[in-house]
């Protein structure tokens, strides 16, 4: 059957944004071709908000037949942190028939070159982008993210970064010609002379092992990537946020179809409860690629064991903030409010320990101790949180028991400078929504060390009490090393004091925000410009996107010939 998208077609129809988002990374300035208001969608063809709502809906208790090869039952069982059944069921896969199935068109996908696979990509990402609103219900009812931070962060971001790891992908394929012709002189002999054909080679098959918080926006890179450098995708969502891939997976089937390509280059592998196949999946020979966001102890099982694969993991790290001094200190602590409240903290980047000399600060408003620093906090997230209606559309919903049981834990690990409680959503009564908690410890007491050196995932912040803002920056230090960090933050208007913030995150690869006081927080980052995570520290072996996270996707295989 011929193709109903040629490639002169979609060349025209998107290489001038391809060359956009090569310039944007290039120059790291601000750019984005995904709208990020939601009145921005409407037109050509994109959902608005009662249509997307309305597509979500029709979704609810039904079957979502991907037309794969090797169905052999089908599951569900996703249930909204917001209280209500999805009901959605989703194709099980035979592996053993849909892996060999999925080999099958890449031939073709990689004689089609790394321009073709770019456009094709673009052309998924344009018709995801059309169904923003869409997205945004289906990963709000599988995050517990609220809707407008659904919206942006699932959709649009989303979108950015699947489009960055695409120019990326781009860019390091064609850094090599195509061809070459080498000419050696040989003296009073004729010269030799060898025609060179370089050809980027995939590896094999991608395995995307999806996470439950950001099922978008952490799984759109990895997938990209490995799709725009000529390799088949196999996405293993999170079986608690199955909807936002699938709908991915089946949008890519259908452009990939359209295209002239296999549709089976993109498939779904959702599991039955207690399946656990993300193991199986990884460790089988066919899987080259994979990545993952998740647990920093299955991401160490992935690395050590799935030896056959190019592995890249974005893992768990402790954040910090350090405290030392302030030029505005009302902006400071709206900031950290913020930051602290986002999502009820279930982000990878989401800052946990506060670092604040025990005597005190230096701020515009005169010296303030470290009591009163922990107390102004604490009232800043009381008075950004007061309202329950803006309370609900910053907190989102818990994601899963485990982060409600380690919310009402930390409030035993020390002296509670803030208490969370509990919000009611009047849209959704089955939502557990959760204010912060901020607890004070102190840095010097073994017994606090081990609560502020590990992982707390959630709405948990630690206040430490540090001996001075060099013990600060040493345990910064320690902390990066041993536990790895996504974000490091500094608040300080002494100019040595950041220079030393500055040389552990270069010494040890953190992401480092200072003095952040207005509308810009230590927990976002922005596609085209800022690195998520560095993949020099324990948190990640990779960084969101950079050219380490595709030039190993594919190798660059040499044909030589006498000319």
């Amino acid at each position: 059957m011929a193709a109903e998208l040629t490639a002169p077609e979609l060349i025209a129809r998107h290489r001038p944004t391809l060359d956009q988002a090569l310039e944007a990374i290039r120059t790291r300035a601000y750019w984005s071709p995904h709208p990020e208001h939601p009145k921005a969608y409407g037109e050509d063809g994109s959902l608005d908000a009662a249509a997307g709502k309305a597509a979500f809906d029709a979704l609810l208790g039904t079957r979502l037949d991907l037309g794969q090869p090797g169905t052999d039952g089908w599951v569900d069982g996703e249930v909204s942190p917001y209280g209500i059944e999805l009901g959605v069921s989703y194709p099980h896969a035979d592996v053993d028939v849909l892996i060999p199935a999925m080999k099958a068109g890449q031939r073709a996908w990689r004689d089609a070159g790394a321009e073709v696979r770019a456009v094709v990509c673009l052309e998924i990402l344009k018709r995801i982008s059309d169904r923003t609103h869409e997205f945004a219900h289906a990963v709000m009812h599988t995050s517990g993210q609220a809707f407008m931070m659904a919206f942006q962060a699932g959709g649009p971001h989303a979108q950015d970064r699947g489009l960055e790891a695409v120019a990326y992908a781009y860019a390091e394929q064609v850094r090599t010609p195509r061809t070459a012709q080498w000419t050696k002189p040989q003296g009073k002999r004729d010269p030799l002379v060898l025609t060179k054909q370089f050809t980027p080679v995939p590896r094999g098959i991608g395995l995307v092992i999806g996470c439950n918080t950001f099922p978008t926006w952490n799984g759109y890179p990895g997938l990209f990537a490995s799709l725009a450098t000529g390799n088949a995708v196999l996405v293993k969502p999170h079986p608690r946020a199955v909807l936002p891939l699938a709908l991915t997976v089946r949008i890519a089937r259908e452009v990939l179809a359209e295209a002239g390509f296999d549709a089976n280059l993109v498939a779904l592998a959702a599991e039955r409860p207690g399946e656990g196949i993300a193991k199986t999946l990884a460790t089988r020979p066919e899987i080259r690629i994979i990545d993952y966001t998740g647990s920093t102890s299955f991401g160490d099982w992935l690395e050590a064991n799935a030896r056959q694969a190019q592995v890249y993991t974005e893992k768990a790290g402790v954040n910090t903030v350090i405290v030392h001094s302030t030029s505005d200190y009302k902006g400071m602590l709206s900031n950290l409010a913020f930051s602290l409240s986002l999502y009820s903290g279930q982000m990878c980047t989401t800052p946990q320990n506060l670092l604040i000399p025990r005597d005190g600060i230096a701020t515009d408003q005169g010296p303030k101790t470290f009591d009163e620093v922990t107390a102004d906090l604490a009232r800043a997230i009381d008075g950004l949180l007061g309202d329950d209606a803006r309370a609900n559309a910053l907190l989102g919903a818990i994601v899963n028991p485990d982060v409600k049981a380690r919310l009402e834990a930390a409030a035993g690990l020390g002296e509670v400078a803030l208490a969370s409680r509990e919000i009611a959503n009047p849209d959704f009564p089955g939502a557990v929504v959760r204010t912060p908690v901020l607890v004070k410890l102190d840095g010097a007491k073994p017994d606090d060390e081990a609560a502020y050196m590990s992982e707390c995932f959630g709405p948990v912040s630690f206040a430490v009490a540090v001996d001075s803002v060099t013990d600060a920056v040493e345990l910064l230090r320690r902390t990066v090393r041993e536990k790895g960090a996504m974000t490091v933050g500094a608040y300080t208007t002494d100019p040595e004091v950041e220079q030393a913030v500055e040389d552990v995150c270069l010494e040890e690869s953190a992401q480092l925000s200072l003095n952040l006081t207005g509308g810009v927080y230590v927990n976002q980052t922005a596609a085209f410009s800022d690195f998520h995570g560095s993949g020099g520290n324990p948190a990640a072996n990779a960084a969101l996107c950079d050219g380490a996270f595709v030039a190993n996707r594919f190798r660059v295989v040499e044909v030589r010939r006498e000319a």
